[in-house]
């Protein structure tokens, strides 16, 4: 009587290499693809293509900043009362609303909603761009203010000419520059290839 092995049957060099390879090439098409729609999203195109326009800053700075800021949560609200996507202080509003001389019936209530949130904050941005000539300090002075920038440039802190975010006191704004600068950057590289 012939008895039963029980061996298992070996895939083919060739075939195994085959379906490595398919699976790397599915990784390297799913992995921009998560990241552009799940990590890196371009929400509220129409409203931030529009006002980057508008104003001239680079639309995927905005990006980074609404990632930064409330990751695409409408109806995010800070601790201490920034509202919308780019939360918005009162004060930054009412700082925009009279630069651009906005006779528009806004009020502050109305930063929850994207597009006055967006044209409000690409607004500000630029300004804090033509200001200062880079994204970085621009950013700085989006989270601490432009007169703590101005601080800092005046006493030496900081050098707009050679700014480096580690010069800044404390670790918050720091911190927030690089974040910003690190979501700037992916959103350079995934959608500008």
């Amino acid at each position: 009587m012939a008895t039963k092995t029980n061996k298992k049957r070996k895939l083919p060099l060739g075939f195994k290499l085959i379906i490595f390879l398919l699976i790397i090439l599915l990784v390297v098409k799913l992995v921009p693809y998560v990241a552009r729609q799940k990590i890196y999203p371009l929400e509220y195109s129409q409203y931030v293509s529009e006002f980057s326009e508008k104003y001239g800053i680079d639309k995927f700075f905005i990006y980074a900043i609404i990632k930064t800021e409330s990751n695409f949560d409408e109806n995010a609200q800070s601790e201490v009362g920034a509202r919308g996507l780019m939360q918005i202080m009162e004060d930054a509003y009412e700082w925009v609303k009279f630069r651009i001389s906005d006779d528009r019936d806004i009020t502050y209530d109305q930063m929850f909603e994207a597009k006055y949130n967006i044209e409000y904050g690409c607004f500000m941005l630029s300004y804090y761009y033509d200001k200062y000539d880079s994204y970085e300090i621009a950013a700085a002075a989006y989270h601490s203010g432009m007169g703590q920038v101005d601080s800092w440039i005046s006493d030496g802190t900081i050098d707009a000419d050679y700014f480096d975010a580690d010069d800044i006191p404390g670790s918050k704004t720091s911190h927030y520059i690089k974040k910003v600068m690190r979501c700037y950057s992916a959103y350079t590289n995934l959608y500008n290839s």
